[in-house]
């Protein structure tokens, strides 16, 4: 599962029994060596999905972690795209390979250390993407999250996130995730402070019907490139958010 770059067996121990920022902190300087880092041909598939519906002027990149999904919406944004993280060290790492890979022309980027369930942003963005944080939330959190992220965007401003179908049962990944989740939850049950990583929280119903109690128009739509399961149903689909809303222009525009 790791490269050889990756994390150490006990470096994994001692991120695990962190909290979830200091965590992330240790973890910073390798966690693109790891399965935790959203594969590229999710970031690719969003990227093909919104450049249709731009150019956007501002994005967000919620709990952006180094990086890779804020030079996703760089490529969609023409003014600015900030990332937001609570983890110092994992803003560290976004930060030093933006430096490495500035463009010119390109959008403002900016780094804020800041939890998302309490955005210190109003009417900033038009595009909010989420790149697989959801599962550091529990599901009482995240109606509050989602009115944050809808105060946070413009009207007609829209968040995006792109979610995987779960594995089948007779899938060695299905019991993979089970395991790991029924690991975490022994952990936080004894240990303290918490880490919260939870796979099959995730209910993408009840992340649907929460978007629109905090008043968002909810579609959503297959990721071409990933195929069907043997139901038909699609592999990948992106929830798309709208704060309904004539949409206005940035300030400054």
């Amino acid at each position: 599962m790791f490269s050889p770059e990756g994390p150490t067996l006990r470096e994994l121990a001692v991120q695990a029994l962190s909290s979830v920022e200091r965590g992330y902190d240790l973890l910073a300087p390798k966690f693109d060596h790891t399965p935790f880092r959203t594969p590229d041909a999710v970031l690719d598939a969003v990227a093909g999905a919104l450049a249709p519906l731009g150019p956007f002027e501002d994005g967000l990149d919620l709990c952006c972690g180094t990086g890779a999904g804020t030079r996703v919406l760089a490529g969609l944004c023409q003014r600015s795209v900030t990332g937001v993280d609570f983890s110092a060290g994992m803003l560290d790492v976004a930060a030093a390979r933006s430096r490495d890979a500035v463009v010119a022309a390109g959008p403002r980027l900016s780094w804020v250390r800041a939890d998302a369930r309490a955005l210190p942003f109003r009417d900033a963005f038009d595009l909010v993407a989420s790149f697989g944080a959801l599962g550091h939330f529990l599901p009482g959190e995240l109606p509050g999250l989602f009115a944050g992220l809808h105060t946070a965007l413009r009207p007609g401003g829209r968040f995006v996130l792109p979610v995987l179908a779960p594995p089948r049962p007779t899938s060695p990944a299905f019991w993979t995730l089970l395991g790991f989740d029924a690991v975490m939850r022994v952990r936080n049950a004894l240990w303290r402070p918490s880490f919260v990583m939870y796979y099959r929280a995730f209910r993408l119903g009840d992340v649907l019907a929460d978007l629109r109690g905090a008043g968002f128009d909810v579609e959503l739509t297959a990721l071409p490139g990933f195929g069907n399961r043997d139901d038909g149903s699609p592999r990948a689909r992106l929830v798309t958010a709208v704060r309904p809303g004539t949409p206005t222009p940035p300030p400054g525009v």
